[in-house]
């Protein structure tokens, strides 16, 4: 899914408007491994370096989400039809077709740095759009199972990681809201579309100890991160953002 993003990043003073993006098959990536394959271009290389210096300069400090952005390539994740030298690693949203877009590389960075993940974390992704977002969790070591309503973008995503070499990502076609019990709990879950509440079954599918980060609301959202410990929740609201709806079938 694609949603349309606002958040103030007060550390910087600066506010910034973004376009986010917001069949079972199985890939699989070894930590680590599957992003970073040689670019025919070494001017891609040179953008992503850059879009990682960016992202330290917005006070991203996780070593792992860093080398991770530092390692996809980004712009293998957008379509020919959209991909520029001038897109592909900037700050910015870029569509991705289906009227859905690429996540701005600073929200990707940000939401998975919320995440705290561990090697061995299973993780749930609700909207899978262009793959990028499950390519970061992987690459930080995480097993994801990523859900994708529009199946065109299910597709792509699944052609995209295979491509790069992604082993332990699973991508399905169907209803974010309903989850993913057959692969349930979860160690974290992530939302790239907003619930005008966070659905019942996402958090019945969290472990004990998971987090959870999705924008929440209608017209005004924010990010909410919800913790479950000792069997109770703890929820945070955390940057405003407005994202797409999610939807269900």
């Amino acid at each position: 899914m694609a949603g349309f993003e606002i958040w103030a990043l007060g550390f910087c003073r600066r506010a910034m408007l973004v376009m986010a993006v917001a069949s079972m098959i199985p890939f699989a990536n070894s930590y680590g491994e599957g992003a970073g394959k040689p670019d025919a271009d070494a001017g891609w290389a040179l953008r992503r370096q850059g879009m990682v210096a960016q992202l330290k300069a917005y006070h991203i400090t996780n070593a792992p989400v860093l080398a991770a952005m530092g390692r996809i390539r980004r712009h293998v994740f957008i379509p020919a039809a959209y991909r520029d030298v001038d897109n592909a690693y900037a700050d910015a949203a870029c569509p991705i077709g289906c009227g859905q877009t690429i996540s701005q590389p600073y929200i990707v960075a940000y939401m998975t740095e919320k995440l705290a993940l561990k090697p061995g974390d299973k993780v749930l992704e609700i909207g899978a759009g262009s793959g990028y977002q499950a390519a970061v969790l992987a690459e930080c070591g995480a097993d994801v199972y990523t859900i994708e309503i529009v199946p065109e973008l299910a597709r792509h995503a699944r052609a995209v990681l295979d491509a790069e070499g992604y082993r332990r990502i699973h991508v399905l076609t169907g209803d974010g809201y309903k989850g993913w019990p057959e692969y349930s709990p979860f160690d974290a879950i992530i939302a790239t579309c907003a619930p005008e509440e966070i659905p019942k079954t996402l958090v019945d599918q969290l472990k004990e100890g998971g987090r959870l980060i999705a924008p929440v609301g209608r017209g005004f959202q924010r990010l909410v991160i919800l913790r479950k410990q000792r069997g109770q929740i703890e929820q945070e609201e955390d940057l405003p953002v407005r994202f797409v709806p999610m939807v269900r079938k």
